[in-house]
């Protein structure tokens, strides 16, 4: 499993989130404590918005800890909005357009998770695309193929939509086709503006995600796993959860493919704990 970390908020340097902290997503690519595999060596990738409305974009197929010019570049950037992210491979080989975060005109995208039997499912999911989004598909991961269909769905007019459908439709088509239902999903995705993340599985068992509050007044940061041992300052999004990161501040919603009912696990911006 991958880990990766997002911010929105007043303009910050990478290294906030990337290098500095104790449990930085550097020392996340070689030592992270809740994931299956501690060891996340297949890659890199970081997408931040600057001045431009499509976000820049820094990715290598060297572990994080051993690439000498991302903690230099992480240093010297800063952002108000940005994504970054460690990647151990569960398909899909070890070459830079596998690397996440993916982008698409204005929208970048990073994930965490996998599609059982994807190898099965493949080719049905790519002819969902259009020849525009066909042809944008540089890798061959799962979670690229998950973003163009998300863009193929609308994301660009109402994103948690696109997600709940470009999921329902993958665990449809694996039913469909006789195989094994299970997509698992945490995913942090923006346009520039708004930074949203989504915790969901078919099976209830969700890769990890928190929050807390950084960079100020309205800041938020949205990781795999805490980035310090400062338990109180960090809440777990429950499964079945989407949050929401714009100009209104943080928002926590039920998240649930299209169809089916929310998890049980879920709960409702009202019954979280605040957070912040």
């Amino acid at each position: 499993m991958c880990r990766w970390a997002a911010y929105r908020g007043e303009p910050l340097f990478l290294e906030e989130l990337v290098s500095s902290p104790a449990h930085s997503l550097i020392e996340q690519s070689h030592c992270a404590t809740r994931a299956k595999t501690a060891t996340n060596g297949d890659g890199f990738g970081i997408a931040w918005y600057g001045e431009r409305p499509e976000p820049g974009r820094y990715r290598d197929i060297l572990p994080a800890w051993s690439d000498c010019n991302l903690k230099s570049i992480a240093r010297q950037i800063r952002s108000r909005l940005f994504l970054a992210h460690v990647r151990a491979a569960t398909g899909g080989g070890t070459r830079r357009d596998n690397c996440h975060p993916f982008v698409h005109g204005v929208w970048s995208f990073m994930h965490n998770g996998q599609i059982a039997d994807f190898e099965h499912l493949r080719r049905p999911m790519e002819t969902m695309l259009d020849n525009d989004l066909y042809a944008a598909r540089t890798g061959a991961t799962d979670s690229e193929l998950l973003f163009l269909l998300a863009l193929q769905f609308g994301l660009a007019h109402d994103p948690l939509t696109a997600i709940a459908e470009a999921i329902s439709f993958v665990e449809r088509l694996a039913q469909h086709l006789e195989r094994k239902v299970l997509v698992r999903f945490t995913a942090a995705l923006s346009d520039g503006k708004t930074l949203y993340a989504i915790r969901y599985a078919t099976d209830d068992r969700a890769p990890t995600l928190y929050a807390a509050p950084m960079g100020g007044a309205g800041g938020y940061c949205l990781v795999s796993e805490p980035l310090n041992d400062d338990s109180e300052a960090w809440v777990e999004i429950p499964d079945g959860s989407a949050v929401v990161l714009g100009e209104d501040g943080v928002d926590v919603r039920l998240f649930s493919p299209a169809g089916r009912p929310a998890p049980r696990t879920a709960q409702s911006r009202s019954e979280l704990a605040v957070v912040g």
